[in-house]
């Protein structure tokens, strides 16, 4: 798709003298693509930190290809860019959007010594609905559909504020692949306790994708004591695309700035 190409700035590896340099590794959303954080990574990288918004595996190119891939896909694909940041010698934050910011979660829980922050907008660990809850059930007992008859839902994407702000995502949403999100996020949702990092949640005051209850369990349960939430009044949840994208950047900056 025009415009979801992954991003990359900065030094792969870290100036001589700088152990530690800063880098942040970003995360984009289940349907989405990289184009809906290009803005979060162009501000960083115009601040000199080295940056990675990879193009997780199924997106960004047909919703049919995201029914073949899974949670392990899309949590691999981050944890190989991670070593790769940690290799370079580059202490590293990860920020993510919606399911972006719960498989940063899930890298923070299984990586502690590798990740040393978190900035998450609009968090997804939390999805409400008796139908959201039956996904894995009906996918186990093949009711999703198979290969080249794949059952879908309406789009998830594009819940902007914002006036002419478009998000790069699927117009439809693979129920095999939302299946594969609830049974990771369950995952994410049992190991919070276990997420000790500095983090920093901006959630949206009006969101009409992710219930509030997400961000909620999010600042209940983690371990971390270093916490810092920001109610973003004038977005919804694509927030990265809208309003109050500069005080995403900004947090992150501030955030980068202190660890």
């Amino acid at each position: 798709m025009a415009g979801a190409e992954a991003f990359s700035s900065g030094p792969s590896r870290a100036a001589a003298g700088t152990a530690g340099a800063p880098a942040v590794l970003l995360c984009h959303g289940f349907t989405g693509s990289p184009q809906g954080l290009r803005g979060w990574a162009e501000d960083l990288a115009a601040a000199g930190v080295a940056v990675r918004l990879p193009r997780l595996p199924g997106h960004g190119t047909r919703w049919q290809e995201m029914a073949r891939t899974g949670w392990a896909d899309w949590l691999g694909a981050l944890e190989a860019e991670l070593e790769q940041l940690r290799a370079a010698g580059h202490r590293v934050v990860v920020g993510g959007l919606s399911m972006g910011g719960g498989l940063a979660l899930r890298l923070a829980a299984d990586h502690p010594a590798d990740v040393a922050g978190l900035v998450l907008v609009n968090p997804a660990v939390r999805l409400e609905g008796v139908r959201m809850a039956a996904l894995p059930l009906l996918d186990r007992l093949g009711l999703l559909g198979r290969p080249g008859r794949e059952r879908t839902a309406p789009a998830v994407g594009g819940d902007v504020a914002k006036p002419g702000a478009v998000e790069v995502a699927y117009d439809r949403v693979p129920l095999t692949a939302a299946a594969e999100l609830v049974r990771g996020l369950r995952g994410v949702q049992r190991d919070l306790p276990l997420v000790h990092q500095p983090l920093v949640l901006l959630r949206s005051a009006v969101d009409h994708v992710v219930p509030a209850s997400s961000s909620a369990l999010v600042l209940e349960r983690v371990g971390s004591a270093d916490v810092r939430e920001e109610v973003l009044a004038r977005s919804f949840h694509v927030a990265t695309l809208d309003h109050d994208a500069p005080r995403i950047s900004a947090a992150t900056l501030e955030l980068v700035g202190r660890l």
